[in-house]
């Protein structure tokens, strides 16, 4: 009932009722209702805290959101600073259940369902620290994780797990005889 309640607090939360412009240095994407924004925040996993499903809370793999300080709103990082529509879950798993400091861009617009609170991290610290860090380490993690799929184009491309799914149900899952009539090669 806790979690119930906490999710009606977010929801009825004013939209943009700060300005949070005010220090970030984010490069903008030229998205439509981007806005600069800098603030503080508890790293949190959203099931655990929307849901109440906590018993793999911050694991790898779990969504993670950012619960603002100045105004308990929970803001959904859907997005690093790398040009493909990586997660900044891989950025923000090391600080689940800290207090960090982030800038990027929040994507803000109550005539739009579902764009309230979208965030894409470009930088973020601990609380406290110095040292700011570029939120870019998805693809750097990637390659650790399959050191032989070198070679050139981005990654998905190259992905192992991918390129199985691929081979069996084909480039648009319809298995590989559809595919035919659409000269897709591999």
């Amino acid at each position: 009932m806790k979690k119930l309640a906490f999710l009606f607090a977010l929801m009825a939360t004013p939209l943009a009722a700060q300005d949070f412009s005010e220090g970030s240095t984010a490069k903008s994407w030229n998205l439509y209702a981007e806005s600069p924004a800098m603030f503080e925040a508890k790293v949190v996993d959203i099931l655990c805290t929307v849901a109440g499903d906590c018993a793999n809370e911050c694991a790898v793999g779990r969504q993670l959101g950012l619960e603002r300080t100045a105004d308990n709103v929970l803001v959904y990082p859907n997005k690093n600073t790398q040009a493909g529509f990586q997660g900044a879950a891989v950025d923000l798993h090391p600080y689940c259940g800290k207090m960090v400091d982030v800038d990027g861009l929040l994507i803000e617009d109550e005539d739009i369902a579902g764009a309230t609170n979208i965030y894409q991290v470009q930088k973020l610290k601990e609380a406290g620290a110095e040292d700011w860090i570029k939120a870019n380490t998805w693809s750097k993690n990637w390659a650790k994780l399959y050191p032989e799929a070198k070679g050139k184009g981005p990654w998905f491309r190259r992905d192992p797990r991918v390129n199985a799914i691929i081979a069996a149900t084909g480039h648009l899952g319809q298995g590989l005889s559809p595919e035919e009539a659409y000269e897709i090669t591999r």
